[in-house]
């Protein structure tokens, strides 16, 4: 709504004045409700600010515009709150959970490439951000109208199995592997590792199987299709857990039968060049070229990667494709996008890159046995979330669901509260406290809005709209008129930190609310304004909960 003010100013300057491109902004609280800076005006009109605001100031006053006044510089502008509140009240009220919502004019289709742990290893802490970051950009994505396929590109292919045949022929044990697959799986990974420092053969020899294994040898195909299926029933897990879920599994072997295609296309368009018996194709003097084809005839990630691109938009018409992964690889999305510029298409290519999780200020590694399974993390996380609601409410029923949902909550929460291109420090005794900028302070404030509304019937029409005229009501009125916007910024950006920190200020702005004013009182139109505002506060609240991947709660 005040989105739409700002509008109508804007449109009204311009028909009057024939202004392009004016600035209305929300200045901090405590100023005004809207603000125009007058300073680009007067230099335009070569006259001083004051004299910028004679002139315009009558010709801002749209509908629930009440006052405006000269400060500093600024045409300051002071909305009418009564209605203009109520307003805002009953849209989010109606809405409910579909506040914000947007319906496209003409659907767009977005492929959206994310998690893609990799085959034969554990899934770890390390796979959270892409998973997490990438189900919370589906999600804002669907709410605004978009069509989306989530793929999970699982890491299926490459030398590394290699490696892992290897390993399991020359160390391996079967009995053992039945036993705990994926545990013997990461020690052979890492004892592969270990061993090469002292075997120089060693990488060869990976190399060696792999070529074979892309050729169709039979008793290295079973053993990866083994280690493919024993590592998808964990990954399964962690994503009912994590309430992750996707349209696609089509992992890099899935491209094997696609990719010569993709060699003749860019053969067909005079692309290819041979380069010391290597397949490249010159992508200019701003980047390396692009290997296609090693020495040895083996395909490289770009080859598989273009496959994966022609087949997504062929298969599911998509020229929009987000792939959510880690800052290191920058350098092969730009050569991608130049790839697919030099053959002739024009598609829209975006790296989300992201930091790493850190531990102790470490880095995670899974080769060199520096590694932490997720399913172990989130274990300890809901022990220590127990412990904590127990001290808090001893008698709460479904203390194993509540545990799981605040422990997944304060997990999810801790990473998508940062810019993404940062890394994370992962620390669960932090994460999982009550107070600060934390998932279960979130959960909290929404139980704490649930226990307050519990009884009572809202009835929107008989609500004194009089109460929102005043200053600590009307604030966090504006902070809920900013949540289409929010949304809208946190597309824009690809980063689920916006409604992270939005939601954050949200829900502090409440509890210091709470803390000065009193929701249930005697006044039945007094009560029935603070329930529906209080109400419209949780709406918003979960919905953006939702949108990163959290559960809100009723009790905890």
């Amino acid at each position: 709504m005040i989105e739409m003010i700002k509008k109508n100013i804007k449109t009204k300057i311009k028909s009057i004045h024939g202004i392009e491109d004016l600035i209305v902004e929300e200045p901090k609280r405590g100023v005004a409700d809207l603000a125009i800076p007058l300073f680009s005006l007067a230099k335009l009109w070569k006259m001083n600010p004051k004299m910028v605001f004679d002139k315009i100031q009558e010709d801002v006053y749209v509908e629930h515009v009440s006052h405006v006044e000269f400060t500093n510089g600024f045409l300051n502008i002071y909305l009418e709150r009564k209605n203009l509140s109520k307003t805002i009240l009953k849209n989010i009220f109606e809405k409910q959970e579909h506040y914000g919502d947007q319906i496209l004019e003409k659907k767009e289709t977005v492929v959206m490439d994310y998690s893609s742990p990799n085959i034969a290893k554990s899934f770890g802490v390390g796979h959270l951000r892409s998973t997490m970051i990438g189900n919370s950009i589906n999600l804002i994505h669907k709410k605004l109208g978009y069509d989306t396929v989530a793929v999970n590109h699982l890491g299926d292919w490459g030398t590394q199995f290699g490696k892992m045949i290897v390993a399991y022929q020359k160390w391996g044990n079967k009995a053992e592997l039945e036993k705990n697959p994926i545990a013997e799986m990461q020690k052979l990974y890492v004892k592969f590792h270990d061993e090469e420092k002292n075997d120089d053969t060693l990488e060869q020899q990976a190399r060696d199987v792999f070529k074979a294994l892309e050729e169709g040898d039979e008793t290295y195909t079973k053993l990866w299709q083994w280690f493919k299926e024993e590592s998808l029933k964990e990954f399964m897990d962690m994503y009912e857990l994590l309430n992750v879920s996707f349209d696609s599994f089509a992992g890099e072997s899935f491209y094997n039968d696609k990719m010569q295609d993709a060699v003749k296309e860019l053969e067909s368009k005079d692309l290819l060049k041979i380069d010391d018996g290597a397949t490249i194709v010159d992508l200019g003097e701003d980047m390396p070229p692009a290997l296609v084809k090693r020495t040895d005839g083996a395909t490289l990630y770009i080859t598989r990667d273009l496959a994966a691109i022609l087949y997504r938009h062929r298969h599911y018409g998509a020229n929009k494709l987000l792939y959510v992964v880690g800052n290191e690889q920058q350098l092969h999305f730009r050569q991608l996008k130049k790839l697919t510029d030099l053959m002739g298409y024009d598609f829209d290519i975006e790296h989300i890159n992201f930091g790493l999780v850190l531990i102790d200020g470490k880095k995670m590694s899974t080769r060199g046995g520096k590694f932490k399974r997720l399913e172990e993390v989130i274990k300890q996380a809901i022990e220590l979330a127990k412990e904590a609601i127990m001290s808090k409410n001893p008698n709460l029923k479904n203390q194993d669901e509540v545990a799981k949902n605040v422990a997944i909550g304060a997990i999810i929460y801790n990473d998508l509260k940062n810019e993404r291109h940062l890394d994370v420090d992962f620390n669960l005794e932090n994460m999982l406290k009550f107070e600060g900028q934390t998932g279960p302070y979130l959960q909290y404030s929404s139980v704490r809005i649930e226990s307050i509304l519990k009884g009572y019937d809202i009835e929107i029409e008989k609500l004194d709209a009089s109460v929102y005229e005043q200053v600590h009501y009307f604030e966090i009125i504006k902070q809920l008129a900013q949540f289409p916007n929010v949304l809208h910024r946190a597309r824009d950006t690809y980063a689920p930190s916006v409604i992270s920190k939005y939601i954050m200020s949200l829900a502090q702005s409440f509890n210091s609310f709470y803390g000065k004013e009193r929701i249930a009182v005697e006044d039945q139109s007094v009560l029935q304004a603070n329930l529906v505002f209080a109400r419209s506060i949780q709406i918003v609240l979960n919905e953006g909960l939702r949108l990163l991947g959290i559960k809100a709660l009723k009790e905890m």
